[in-house]
């Protein structure tokens, strides 16, 4: 694991994703990691905006190194979480992917749609995250890019 053992990965998922979420927190125990579990609690209907916002203050506060969201798609996930600053969520339906959001882009949150991948897949995405580390070099130009995309004017 990239991430020391005593690190806590928080997750969050809406009613969509909550049947999966229980599989991704343990196997992110499985690996020694510790979850923050922000919901939802089951299958009921929530608004999955709610539960990306918790994530990503979960991440930004400190509370937790790195994230896991889940939604049906993981489109609308992934969209809420990116309108954070100091967020930077990848959507991610294979273990390449997965590997090259935390090389290249140094995601530090991993997205996964519920309802269009299987749970094999998600757990090979969910390891791959956990297990790979951020280049830096070239690509530490481009996420300072990122970080600072407030300052970019749109013309």
């Amino acid at each position: 694991m990239n991430i020391g053992p005593k690190e806590v990965i928080a997750v969050a998922s809406d009613h969509a994703g909550f049947a999966l979420k229980q599989v991704v927190e343990e196997e992110i125990k499985s690996f020694g990691l510790n979850v923050l579990d922000l919901g939802a609690v089951d299958e009921s209907s929530v608004d999955y905006p709610e539960y990306g916002g918790k994530l990503a203050s979960a991440i930004v506060l400190g509370e937790a190194a790195r994230g896991v969201g889940i939604c049906g798609t993981g489109i609308g996930m992934s969209i809420v979480l990116n309108r954070v600053p100091g967020i930077r969520a990848a959507l991610c339906y294979n273990a390449d992917a997965a590997e090259l959001g935390r090389r290249h882009n140094d995601a530090n949150v991993l997205v996964l749609g519920s309802r269009i991948m299987d749970e094999g897949i998600a757990m090979s995405c969910l390891k791959t995250f956990l297990d790979t580390s951020f280049d830096g070099g070239r690509h530490a130009r481009r996420v300072a890019m990122i970080d600072h995309i407030k300052e970019i004017s749109v013309k």
